[in-house]
């Protein structure tokens, strides 16, 4: 087996390796081993791709075809006048009435 040492590693980066192998239960080490597998392999890792894990979980359902919904028009957009706000009437006129 051959060896590979690397230098100067960033910090923040060892840190996030550690906590990663920390979650799946390996050594830091190990977990560099499957990173470089995983990232040099021909075919995807099972499990990282959401959307093979969602055709896989529903696939005895078989196909669904939805019906094509017809789109409405849109309306056209409000004059000025919707924009202006009513005129309240002052407490002078209120007094008046």
């Amino acid at each position: 087996m051959a060896t590979i040492t690397v230098r100067d590693l960033d910090e923040g980066l060892k840190q996030r390796l550690r906590l990663r192998a920390a979650h799946h239960s390996r050594s830091m080490e190990e977990e560099v081993r499957q990173i470089l597998q995983a990232a040099l392999s021909d075919t995807p890792t099972p499990g990282n791709d959401m959307a093979q894990r969602i055709r896989a979980r529903f696939s005895d359902l078989g196909d669904v075809v939805l019906p094509a919904t017809p789109r409405e028009a849109v309306r056209a957009a409000p004059g000025v006048d919707a924009l202006v706000a009513p005129k309240h009437p002052t407490p002078a006129r209120r007094r008046a009435r």
